[in-house]
């Protein structure tokens, strides 16, 4: 059994944030139950590559999910909701900020269906202040967070992420850790709470060391001009002879005298934070070096070294790699429609309790009639909703 085994969400998000916030608390054992719409439900399922039905993309963040129908736009399917709360009693939701009020299914009207409802709602902005109800994606957040300035080389435009660091790591993950410290407040209390996750406020956290320097001397940081943006030679990233590229990390003085002593280059070893003229030419001068062999070669030269020089991989390579594999981070799933799949593993790995990934991304609204019997409405009860299109 899983850690969240007894847990249950009503997940009323889409698309990235918020099922990857579920992903991992399904994972960890909550059974997350996803509340989608009438009309097309989780956008993702329709979004990038279709083999079949669903997505790629839905299919890689859905696992261990169930699907329900529910139109929370009619009286019916405000019932039913108001009543699965008493045993789903976490709800996550992704909307614009007013509208789960609007729908009459906000915070104050859950309470009062279940004074232990944790309700979290996710968004860009957070649910006050003059930006609340401004649309945005995660280049947005990231932009107006300081994040994206300072990615890219110096003198050069900023550049995007190849991964949503604002909806994955800001938004999702910070959904998670918040979730799970009031379901640990509500074991001590017995309260639920509201939650307000900003993939903004998110962002911003992660800037903490530029901002304690900034707070401290007033300098503005500059993009691909500081310590781990690639100012020194020993945090850089160099290009090699078949056109690919190593990262080497030596920051700590024992890592960069082991990379001047594998290269045979011991007189640079003191100079490994030297500034001026001579810090490009030193850049310059190792970039020439790396030129002179391929990525494979120098992959086979640093094996025994201990000086934090990698390469840098493509996503084919990354997945077959003998360490990714060992640590099982590449799954395989049977899904009823799309067939076998794969997908990334969770990382967390624990020796008290497990992570489990036990079942595939539910079809669209799999497990409506399932949820609602189990909660105690009859057949014709059910049928009654599929006739006023509660469900």
């Amino acid at each position: 059994m899983g850690l969240l085994t007894g847990e249950k969400m009503l997940d009323l998000s889409r698309l990235l944030p918020g099922p990857y916030c579920s992903l991992f608390l399904a994972d960890l054992g909550m059974e997350v139950l996803k509340v989608e719409d009438l009309d097309t439900g989780d956008y993702m399922r329709r979004m990038g590559p279709i083999r079949k039905q669903d997505s790629a993309y839905f299919l890689a963040v859905n696992r261990n999910k169930k699907s329900m129908t529910l139109n929370l736009k009619v009286k019916e399917g405000r019932e039913i909701f108001f009543k699965l709360i008493h045993s789903y009693d976490i709800v996550l939701e992704s909307f614009r900020p007013g509208v789960m009020d609007r729908l009459g299914i906000g915070y104050r009207e859950l309470k009062e269906h279940n004074p232990r409802v944790i309700l979290c709602s996710l968004s860009g902005y957070g649910q006050d202040g003059p930006y609340r109800d401004r649309s945005g994606h995660d280049i947005n957040y990231i932009g107006l967070g300081g994040v994206l300035e300072l990615i890219g080389d110096k003198n050069d435009t900023p550049v995007i992420p190849g991964v949503q660091i604002a909806d994955l790591g800001a938004g999702g993950m910070m959904a998670a850790i918040a979730i799970l410290a009031a379901v640990v407040h509500r074991e001590k209390t017995g309260e639920g709470q509201y939650l307000d996750v900003s993939m903004l406020d998110g962002v911003i956290s992660w800037l903490s060391m530029h901002a304690g320097k900034y707070f401290m001397d007033g300098e503005l940081p500059e993009r691909g001009d500081m310590l781990l943006t690639g100012r020194y030679a020993c945090y850089h990233v160099y290009e090699t002879k078949d056109g690919r590229y190593m990262s080497l990390g030596a920051l700590e003085p024992k890592f960069w005298e082991n990379f001047c002593e594998a290269i045979g280059r011991k007189e640079l070893i003191f100079k490994q934070y030297i500034e001026g003229e001579e810090r490009l030419r030193l850049i310059e001068e190792i970039q020439r070096l790396f030129k002179t062999r391929t990525q494979r070669d120098w992959v086979e030269f640093f094996k025994n070294a201990d000086a934090c020089c990698e390469p840098i991989l493509n996503l084919g390579e990354v997945f077959h790699h003998p360490h990714v594999l060992h640590r099982q981070m590449v799954k395989e799933l049977e899904h009823p429609v799309e067939g076998k799949f794969q997908a990334v593993g969770n990382p967390i790995k624990s020796s008290q309790f497990l992570v489990e990934i036990n079942t595939p991304p539910p079809k669209y609204g799999e497990h409506t009639v399932e949820v609602l019997g189990a909660i105690g409405y009859s057949e014709n009860e059910i049928q009654h909703f599929k006739e006023v299109k509660a469900i």
